[in-house]
């Protein structure tokens, strides 16, 4: 008995060095992300968290104890879970009325689009892993580097693959952040400034870059973009739930469990309750029953624990792995983002001309 408690007191006392080592690690990178240069590029701590986490997994990750790892690991799966689902606090149900049904329209044909097409093409065409194929997509249809997180325990994909896909997000994304402003300056974008906001939220990858996008414009472009990028945000968890549903239905199989007939039987194990959990925070937060203040602090407190997540994500990256897997995923994302700005442009106009 007293053998079997000091086994798990010794378990935990291993599992909080991990933690506490990936806790150094996302502090690091949340001071780094406030650096000017960094911060001007729309980079968030998240995108320097696993940058972080890569350099020292594929350098001195030898000499880390072994002991530790089951702390890292905790902080890239049950970690991950749990900030998912606080950063509903970022969001009301309110927001949906600030933007109306064209920013509802816009947003849902975009992600829905983006998602589906990136997911057949990286599969059909380009030949990518299923799981990496549906991260890429994610990254680029809903809200870059999050929802890549949020989607990687229902696809149950790798470190690497996850890595790869928040890396099209940051070359992507930050190029597009500087593309959207040129454009519309230059007299490429036919809106107006409500308009060119709603496209940027509508498109754009990460929060950060739709509002360096609006606000090179205007602050009225800036506020738009947030909302309809925020209202993005919300549609990831029935995209998620769906995607769950699909992915049970339609599971991965060996050669030889292939010749063996589905018949469609639903592992609820296998179901994202936290894409639950993270609706249920939005509507707490839309009662405006918790202080803005603990609000604030629970934003704050997602933020690093989303970052200690990605620390840990890039910490068990193999650069080795993401060689082998070549510009493919990359060449995806560029076609993806090729069809968020055209795409993006002409669908945001249709929808506005309907005048609803």
């Amino acid at each position: 008995m007293q053998s079997e408690k000091a086994i798990g007191n010794g378990y935990h006392l291993q599992l909080m060095n991990g933690v506490l080592f990936v806790i150094l690690f996302a502090s690091a990178a949340y001071q780094l992300s406030q650096w000017h240069y960094i911060s001007l590029l729309g980079i968030s701590p998240l995108i320097v968290g696993i940058v972080l986490g890569m350099i020292y997994g594929n350098t001195l990750r030898l000499h880390l104890p072994v002991y530790w790892l089951p702390g890292i690991l905790f902080s890239s799966k049950v970690l991950l879970r749990v900030a998912i689902v606080l950063y509903g606090f970022r969001l009301t149900f309110q927001d949906l009325l600030l933007v109306g049904f064209n920013g509802l329209a816009i947003s849902s044909i975009m992600l829905t689009s983006t998602f589906i097409g990136g997911t057949w093409l990286g599969i059909k065409v380009f030949g990518l892993p299923r799981r990496l194929a549906l991260l890429t997509a994610a990254g680029s249809s809903v809200c870059g580097a999050a929802a890549v997180l949020a989607t990687e325990p229902v696809v149950k994909g790798e470190s690497y693959e996850s890595s790869i896909a928040v890396g099209t997000v940051v070359v992507f994304g930050t190029i597009a952040m500087f593309v959207y402003p040129f454009l519309y300056s230059h007299g490429f974008l036919d809106m107006s400034e409500k308009a060119y906001g709603m496209f940027v939220g509508g498109t754009l990858h990460e929060v950060a870059h739709a509002v360096a996008a609006g606000q090179a414009i205007s602050i009225d472009a800036g506020n738009t973009a947030v909302i309809v990028k925020m209202l993005r945000v919300i549609m990831i968890a029935p995209l998620l739930i769906c995607l769950g549903f699909w992915l049970n239905r339609f599971p991965e199989k060996t050669e030889e469990e292939s010749r063996v007939p589905s018949y469609g039987t639903y592992n609820f194990s296998s179901f994202p309750w936290f894409a639950v959990l993270f609706i249920a925070c939005i509507g707490i937060n839309s009662l405006g029953i918790i202080p803005k203040q603990a609000v604030s602090v629970i934003n704050s407190l997602d933020i690093f624990m989303l970052t200690m997540a990605m620390c840990a994500l890039g910490m068990e990256t193999s650069l080795e792995k993401v060689r082998m897997v070549g510009p493919k995923p990359f060449l995806l994302a560029g076609v993806l983002a090729l069809w968020l700005i055209g795409g993006g442009y002409f669908v945001t106009r249709f929808i506005l001309s309907l005048n609803f």
